[in-house]
This record gives C-alpha cells, structure tokens and sequence, in this order.
C-alpha cells in the first residue's frame, strides 16, 4: 500500500475537498512561479533576449541556444516544479511522512527486473493504444473541439519534436536528465506520492485511487490523442507502488520509460532505428499483445509478493 503517514486535519477524510483544492492551487502556483523564474533565469544564462524567448515559447525553433533554454526552462518549472510542490504539500500543510527508509528497504534486486520487464511491455503495448487513441473521431457537432484538439495536438508535437531533435551528446544528456530523471522523479512525487494515496483514502477504494490519478496525471499534459495511453502508463506506475509499498519502483520505471523513448528519438535522428515519434501507422500486434502479457505477468509477481501491512504506515493518509 502506499505510505502517507499524517494527522494534520486537512488529510483526513472529512477534508477531502478542501484538500484536493488546495493541491490544485498549491502545485499550479509553485509550477506558475517556478517557471517565471526559469524563463527569467534563461535570458541570461543562455543569451536571449525577452522577445527570443517570447518567441521560443510560441514555437519559434530558430533562435540559438533554443532547444538548452527551453530544456532548462522545462526542467525548472516542470520537472522540478512538481517535486517541489509535492515537498511543501507534504511537509507545510499535511505534515506528513513518507517514511523513505521503509520505502527503500522494500527495494530489491529481483523486484527491479521484474519491474524493467513491466516498463518494457507496457512500452509496447502502449504502441498499440497510441494506434487506437490516434483512430479517435468526435460526433459532427463536436467538430470545432476536435478541430482545436488537433491543432493543440500538432502545437504540442511541435515543441516536443524540437525538444527531442538533439543536435549533439551534451544535448542528449541535457534531455535525459530533463524529460528523464526530472519528470520522472517530479512527477511521481506528485501525482504518486501525494495525489494517489488521498484519492485511495477519499473514494476508500485503491483502485479508484489508482484510475482517478492516472487519469489527472495524463489530463496535464493536455494530449487528447495521447490521453489513453498515458492513463495507462500512470495506472501501471499506480500498481508498481501498491502492490511494492514504495515509490522508488514507479520513480524508476517512469525515468525508466521517458528515457528510452529520447535514446530511441536520437538513435532515429541519427539514422541508427526507423522510429517516428509522430507515426502512428505502425502497430505490430504480436508485438503489443505480448508487451501485455509480460506487463500482466510482472504486476502479478509485485501482487503476490508485496509486503505486508506495517501498522498505519501502510493504510494510506
């Protein structure tokens, strides 16, 4: 089960609204202050004017240095962002533990393999959801939102094409380290840490815990046609904790997960694998449905094996 160990009031169930809003408002005002300051921080350390970085974050990939000034301003106000906001929630306002001597003596070395095997079989299945969310038609009268989806979604591919188009190894390094270890440590402090063992207390079930939270966590990132897919990547790092009783299994598989697919960008951009980001057409079924089994088998072993209740520690907030 998940560790969130507090008696403040705000975390108890009779709270639950006043909770979650205060998290909403918490995590966008230290992601809103924490990314003035690093478009702040960027004009000097990489040489830009205001209005160049005006037009980097309008998707102007022209201006030099651009891609190490939007990557560090990602890394900031982004990856950063959510840990730091998932660290204040936790110890200002709950007061809470997340007793990481216990969540790291629950990590082992068989667990881990297990837990690369899950990482890579949902990577692969999630080829074919990423197929199957690409294939999503709206109703003709909500036309003008699936119009304004797709141009959000192209806006947003855009950028990540530009992020991802690594031009040298300090930049590789620089977008593991961002869209890598940042996210995934940020991130699942968050929306694992934090998020996912309230929602388990306010709903009393941890399933709809897990659901609830994968479904806000892939909500954020406002890819409609990507949404499926990462519910489903967040329901697996939801299960990794559950069934682990530690955080440090979905930390790594997310950096695990984010950090593969930038070495698979740059190993097509340099002409070494046919991988397009953007291609949907793709899809080896044999391939997706075997990812599933062996994701199904591994979730399996971290539900048989999953340590057992330590007192209150291991019943949620």
């Amino acid at each position: 089960m998940e560790i969130y160990e507090t008696q403040a009031e705000i975390g108890k169930r009779k709270s639950w609204l006043l909770s979650l809003v205060v998290i909403v408002l918490v995590g966008f005002g230290v992601l809103i202050l924490l990314q003035s300051l690093a478009l702040a921080l960027a004009v000097p350390l990489f040489d830009l004017s205001i209005p160049q970085i005006m037009s980097l974050m309008s998707g102007d990939s022209s201006i030099p240095n651009g891609r190490m000034a939007m990557l560090f301003i990602q890394g900031i106000g982004s990856g950063i962002g959510f840990w730091f906001a998932a660290w204040m929630i936790i110890k200002w306002i709950d007061k809470a533990e997340l007793n990481w001597d216990l969540q790291i003596s629950r990590f082992g070395l068989k667990k881990f393999w297990v837990m690369v095997a899950i990482t890579l079989g949902a990577m692969f299945f999630n080829g074919l959801l990423v197929y199957w969310n690409s294939q999503l038609v709206l109703p003709e009268s909500l036309s003008e939102l699936e119009s304004w989806m797709k141009a959000m979604e192209d806006q947003l591919m855009q950028l990540t094409q530009f992020l991802t188009d690594f031009q040298s190894i300090p930049e590789l390094l620089t977008g593991l380290l961002v869209i890598g270890v940042l996210a995934g440590i940020g991130e699942e402090m968050f929306f694992r840490g934090v998020l996912q063992p309230k929602l388990h207390l306010y709903t009393g079930s941890v399933h709809w815990g897990i659901w609830l939270t994968a479904i806000i966590f892939s909500a954020i990132h406002i890819q409609f046609y990507g949404f499926v897919p990462r519910v489903f990547l967040g329901a697996i790092f939801g299960y990794l904790y559950v069934y682990s009783g530690s955080l440090v299994y979905p930390i790594i598989a997310h950096i695990l997960n984010n950090s593969l697919t930038v070495l698979l960008v740059y190993a097509s951009n340099q002409g070494l694998v046919d991988f397009d980001l953007e291609s949907t057409d793709n899809v080896s079924y044999p391939l997706a449905l075997g990812g599933l089994l062996v994701l199904l088998a591994g979730i399996h072993y971290f539900k048989k094996y999953k340590p057992q209740t330590n007192g209150e520690l291991d019943q949620g907030v």
